[in-house]
């Protein structure tokens, strides 16, 4: 999500953890917090480590080193509300699909500055610690 510089890293990894245990109590059988692959059947993980300093991550539009050559690919919002299946973005598909866009679901991502305000932190249950720190920004 696209958050206006100036949070810490470890204040935005647990700004993060908070939100996404918080879905993961609102629908436990939907999500799963869980690292564990064998513990997470059947759920969506979500993975809020990825938000942490030097944590790495798969860049969009590139492929997976997965049978079928996979491709992470960004999608709208509304595409997500009528389902995905992650299977049909592959080096093959991936192209034809951009060529039927409109435009780039993520084209304003650089645009979009959100803050953690204290009533964001409420809303997930966490615990507002937003300090700016020289060098710590995201």
């Amino acid at each position: 999500m696209p958050i206006a510089r100036g949070v810490p890293w470890d204040d935005f990894k647990a700004f993060s953890k908070s939100l996404v245990e918080a879905i993961e109590r609102d629908e436990p059988d939907r999500y799963t917090t869980n690292p564990v692959k064998a513990r997470r059947r059947g759920k969506i993980f979500l993975d809020y480590l990825r938000n942490g300093r030097g944590a790495t991550f798969i860049a969009p539009y590139s492929p997976r080193a997965r049978a079928g050559a996979p491709v992470a690919v960004p999608i709208s919002w509304e595409e997500l509300a009528h389902g995905v299946d992650p299977g049909a973005f592959t080096t093959a598909t991936v192209p034809r699909r951009l060529a039927t866009l409109a435009a780039d679901p993520w084209q304003a991502i650089t645009k979009i500055e959100q803050s953690l305000t204290p009533s964001a932190w409420r809303a997930v249950g966490g615990r507002a610690v937003h300090r700016r720190h020289a060098g710590a920004r995201r």
